[in-house]
């Protein structure tokens, strides 16, 4: 079989998903059928967004499936009907069975993260949020459980200190997308020696998990430690966004979007969660230093940086942050 002869049908949604769909089309691969995310309201008027792969995948006039069940008879039957040889799923949802056990040579799926540590929906954030220095990405062969079936390939990617979500969303697309050609080829040629994720695990090993994260998950606890919270923030950054509320003695409340951070290790001798502010400076305490704000959001305000933010700010040193 040549590559021209691989039938493929591709199943993604966001940006990420693009990364690796743009580069198996620039490798010449065979994309029969394009599956993505139903059109979704969005903004305040509610006009309906395509999903990113739906964007790309017109644009270069590939053939489109938006399913809103993915077990109806209708849309097995379109799917049945593309006579797929392979399919590749990446950042889509959950699929049952019969979708991804139909074609003969497998569905694989990338994962961004060392499988098997890090399974879910939000590796990326969470690998940075526990101060990790390695990460990567992985392809897998789909399976019953999510994120449990045999390892094809991976690659190790390290996590700088400056990494934040965004950056490592980016490097992780791109070393993606070159390995799900690499898996592709591999299945192509017949040369893929898969392995169960058990064999990867360690005696004694604790495998972290990395479940989808909600607006709850996101409250800066000033508690914590400066390296603690200081992850906690890149790795939230710059979506979905740790933030915290500063109020003052009068029950004033502010909720800040907090982007981007330095740190001071420091005996601290006052409360925290105090804040300390003059013309050039905002910092915060928490239990061994201080947080400095460089880029940040006040609710119903534009996302800036910490000298455009002071100069034009209200608050002072009477807020706290909670």
């Amino acid at each position: 079989m040549n590559i021209k002869d691989l039938k493929i049908v591709f199943m993604g949604t966001p940006e990420f998903a693009v990364g690796s769909l743009s580069k198996l089309i620039d490798n010449g691969f065979n994309i029969v059928g394009v599956i993505t995310s139903a059109d979704k309201p969005a903004g305040r008027g509610k006009k309906l967004k395509y999903s990113d792969v739906k964007k790309y995948a017109i644009e270069n006039n590939l053939n489109l499936l938006q399913p809103t069940n993915l077990k109806s008879p209708e849309f097995i039957a379109e799917l049945e009907s593309l006579n797929a040889d392979l399919q590749i799923v990446v950042a889509f949802r959950m699929l049952p069975e019969i979708v991804w056990d139909m074609p003969p040579l497998g569905t694989f799926n990338l994962h961004a993260s060392l499988l098997p540590q890090y399974r879910g929906a939000a590796p990326i954030n969470h690998v940075i949020i526990n101060g990790e220095k390695v990460t990567g990405a992985t392809t897998f062969f789909l399976d019953k459980e999510i994120d449990t079936g045999k390892i094809i390939k991976q690659v190790c990617v390290e996590i700088s200190e400056n990494d934040n979500a965004g950056s490592l969303h980016d490097k992780l697309m791109d070393i993606g997308g070159d390995l799900v050609v690499e898996t592709a080829n591999d299945i192509l040629n017949n040369s893929v020696e898969s392995i169960p994720q058990k064999l990867k695990i360690s005696e004694g090993e604790k495998l972290l998990k990395a479940p989808k994260i909600f607006k709850e998950d996101c409250r800066i606890e000033w508690s914590k430690n400066v390296d603690d919270i200081y992850n906690f923030i890149r790795g939230l950054s710059p979506y979905p966004a740790a933030y915290t509320e500063l109020i003052n003695e009068a029950g004033e409340k502010v909720m800040l979007k907090i982007f981007n951070v330095s740190r001071e290790l420091a005996e601290v001798n006052i409360p925290i969660g105090t804040i300390l502010i003059d013309k050039d400076n905002f910092k915060i305490s928490c239990s061994n230093g201080f947080l400095f704000l460089q880029e940040l959001q006040q609710s119903g305000k534009k996302r800036m940086h910490i000298i455009d933010f002071l100069r034009g700010t209200k608050l002072d040193n009477s807020y706290k942050a909670i």
